[in-house]
């Protein structure tokens, strides 16, 4: 495998971007014209101060989905999984609190977000290899937050089961296929799984901000069971090439991971997002992609999300460009506009589309339709009136809570007096406005935000 070069250009500006926006350290990665650029900047940790470099892992967070629907569509190609088997005929031990749910929910139904099972299950049962085995008992107790297949709410707990499946279908443990079918035949020599593994390269944790410095994060990695879901650490470079797998039809140096049809379908729009579409979010689900349309041109990708650690990963396949984006805390957010912008520019002749924002004037609220408590696995909201408007005051709970103690109220800026359509503003993202749709599905108010549909309860 060719290594990625290293770009003056794209650090001076890695450089000046970090400071503007407070992050401590990030790794970027570019590929275009078959070539991969990299620079990094800045600290993998502040208490040490050691430097990021290009060959620093990061915790890719979320973006690990689309590396586990990708091996899981190659057992699909192998016969050994069917998209729309029920999950009970490979985890017959599988159980939600509706029992229909569970003799009816799909592999095609977690890959694309549609289950309705509550999605942040982040049960911690263990370090050892049988850590995926057992987290499927504890999704017993588990609650739907709207009916099978009737919309999308970002499910976690979905792709740590497509992990059990995965290994049930190839008699390995998750991690070790990651390796055998995936980072070993790319040639993917700085990404890795395991805290073991990692620990064989520099690496960077997570930065959290309790007051006015970043300080590092109370802990470095999740729990084993978030792994399919979220645990590979890799470099930017690394992630790109990934992405090139993608982009080249599912065949990378000769090494053939997907069928080209594979690697099309994945990319169709298969379920709709209640709050995407607006700015630059995004508007759909495929088998794993999160799907944007801007200025009429499919893009694909992922972000991800841990412990202090945020990361980004789009791609543009017309144009045979993606760009990945690793950080351990700060505005990384402001960093990913103020970098990705004008790289998407230059290298695909694609402009990001601005972040939406609410009318200059305020449109007043009838608050009856909104108020309420609104309660789904580790996150409680409560909207309540305030004035001629409404604001929802969240509250963490479960794996989150020690980052985040205290209630967050986030005031709701309707978008549009014909729509259930509001903007907020989080403090994790200062500056970026987050759309907010409230839906009724199956006859229960639900509160879309960040991908997630947390229905109302009283």
């Amino acid at each position: 495998m060719p290594r990625a070069t290293a770009s003056t250009a794209l650090q001076e500006r890695l450089d000046e971007a970090l400071v503007a926006h407070g992050v401590p350290g990030a790794s970027l990665a570019v590929l275009h014209d078959g070539v991969v650029a990299a620079a990094a900047s800045g600290v993998l940790n502040l208490d040490t101060g050691v430097e990021a470099t290009a060959d620093s892992l990061f915790q890719i967070g979320s973006i690990t989905k689309v590396w586990t629907a990708t091996v899981v569509m190659g057992l699909v190609e192998e016969g050994l999984i069917d998209l729309d088997a029920p999950l009970q005929r490979y985890l017959p031990d599988f159980a939600v609190l509706d029992e229909r749910v569970a003799g009816e929910v799909t592999i095609r139904h977690l890959l694309t977000h549609s289950s309705g099972i509550d999605g942040d299950n982040f049960a911690d049962t263990g370090r050892g290899d049988d850590a995926l085995e057992k987290y499927v008992a504890t999704c017993a107790a588990l609650r739907q937050l709207h009916p099978l297949g009737a919309t999308m709410s970002y499910c976690n707990t979905g792709y740590t089961l497509l992990g059990r499946v995965i290994e049930v279908t190839t008699g390995e443990v998750w991690d070790n296929a990651m390796r055998t079918r995936l980072f070993a035949p790319l040639q993917l020599t700085h990404t890795a799984t395991l805290p073991e593994d990692v620990l064989r390269f520099r690496a960077a944790i997570g930065h959290i901000q309790p007051g006015d410095k970043p300080v590092t994060a109370p802990m470095w990695g999740l729990p084993r069971t978030a792994g399919p879901p979220g645990a590979i650490c890799s470099t930017a470079a690394e992630v790109v090439r990934f992405a090139q797998l993608h982009l080249e039809g599912g065949t990378l140096d000769g090494a053939k991971l997907l069928e080209p049809a594979t690697v099309a379908a994945m990319q169709e729009p298969l379920v709709a997002v209640p709050s995407g579409g607006v700015g630059a979010s995004g508007s759909h689900w495929g088998l794993g992609w999160e799907l944007f349309e801007w200025d009429g041109r499919k893009v694909v990708g992922h972000d991800g999300n841990t412990i202090g650690q945020a990361a980004f990963l789009r791609v543009v396949p017309d144009a045979g460009v993606a760009i990945a984006l690793l950080t351990n805390g700060g505005d990384v957010y402001g960093l990913f506009r103020i970098l990705a912008g004008p790289l998407l520019r230059e290298a695909a002749d694609l402009d990001l589309p601005p972040d939406a924002e609410p009318p200059a004037v305020p449109l007043p609220v009838d608050p009856v339709g909104y108020v309420g408590v609104y309660e789904r696995e580790g996150t409680s909201i409560r909207v309540e009136a305030r004035g001629e408007g409404v604001a929802a005051v969240l509250t963490t709970t479960g794996l989150g809570a020690e980052m985040a103690p205290e209630p967050v109220e986030l005031p709701l800026h309707r978008v549009s007096a014909d729509d259930d359509v509001f903007l907020t503003q989080h403090p994790a993202a200062p500056g970026t406005w987050l759309p907010v749709r409230f839906v009724t599905v199956g006859g229960t108010r639900v509160l879309h935000l960040a991908g997630r549909a947390t229905p109302r309860v009283s």
